[in-house]
């Protein structure tokens, strides 16, 4: 074992190594600021506002909105249905961290949306207020859980390993169902405002979170992890769960139905895991007739175990910066 972390460690000093000046680059990052004002009904202008480094404008960042409307040089129409669906702002998270749109509707409302590279789109819906109704809502909600399960490598690569240490038995219903319980309980209460925790911190833990279930699934010691998996995924799903809750936050909750909200965006969630598991599970009983398919069960483990350590220093490098 302590071969092992020995490996993945010195892995991770030499990833860090080769992009640290990236990562101190984009410590130095600025915040850009747009606002975008209704004249009219329909009708919008909108400029990049300040910054606080001396380069132009916000060079670099290209604001693509809803198809409904046309921008024309600052001018923005949108017609009778008002500034209404996805505004994605392209290049934020590279020369600058984030993008923050300031949005000033004719009745006098505002609203303040920020973007990041993780998050470079937001949903508009025509004024200051959410006006879906539930069944849009739960909708919406329900495929951005699946997205963000299916497009976050890292929650993905924790399932995948969680999957190689307990395997498909009877024990695996109840550490699938210790996960999900845990996630539930801190994106409520992270979403809601009753526990709040920096993003960095969370992030590392995560991927810290990764390496040690890999390293379990490598041996075959009868260790806590694998007499009682299940506590160990409650343990790392509380982790997970502030993870979900900073991507919500970065979406942004309807105000007029927040629990439907939290509780549709993790059935979002829970369906994109179990979907990576039953992939898995076919791939397995796909795979398992090539007698190469069980030598190649420690190389993946090596290579989550040393992609999630590259993670991790990279993530905790962003704490101490």
């Amino acid at each position: 074992m302590m071969r092992i972390l020995r490996i993945w460690l010195l892995a991770g000093i030499a990833l860090l190594a080769t992009l640290l000046p990236a990562m101190v680059a984009a410590h130095e990052m600025s915040m850009a600021e747009m606002e975008v004002r209704e004249t009219a009904p329909g009708e919008f202008l909108w400029m990049w506002s300040a910054t606080n480094d001396k380069r132009p404008g916000a060079e670099g960042l290209n604001p693509l909105w809803p198809e409904s409307c046309i921008a024309e040089g600052s001018a923005l129409r949108c017609g009778a249905g008002g500034l209404k669906g996805m505004l994605t702002i392209e290049g934020v998270g590279k020369q600058y961290s984030a993008a923050l749109v300031k949005i000033f509707w004719l009745d006098g409302q505002s609203r303040v949306y920020t973007l990041t590279g993780g998050h470079p789109k937001v949903q508009l819906y025509g004024s200051a207020n959410d006006t879906r109704g539930s069944g849009e809502i739960a909708a919406a909600y329900t495929m951005l859980g699946i997205e963000h399960i299916l497009t976050g490598l890292d929650h993905i690569l924790f399932v995948i390993a969680l999957l190689c240490m307990v395997g498909f038995n009877r024990r695996l219903v109840g550490t699938i169902t210790a996960f999900t319980a845990a996630h539930t309980v801190t994106l409520a209460a992270s979403a809601l405002g009753w526990l709040t925790l920096r993003p960095a911190p969370v992030e590392a833990a995560i991927a810290l979170s990764i390496v040690l279930v890999a390293g379990e699934a490598l041996h075959n010691r009868n260790t806590l992890s694998r007499r009682m998996p299940a506590i160990v995924a409650f343990v790392f799903g509380l982790v997970h769960g502030l993870g979900f809750a900073g991507a919500l936050k970065d979406i942004g909750l309807p105000q007029s139905n927040v629990p439907l909200a939290l509780l549709t965006f993790n059935v979002g969630v829970e369906i994109s895991q179990l979907m990576v598991v039953a992939l898995a599970y076919c791939l397995v009983r796909w795979l398992s007739r090539y007698t190469w398919f069980e030598r190649a069960r420690k190389p993946l483990l090596y290579l989550i175990g040393i992609t999630a350590s590259y993670w991790s220093f990279l993530r905790v490098a962003t704490i101490v910066m």
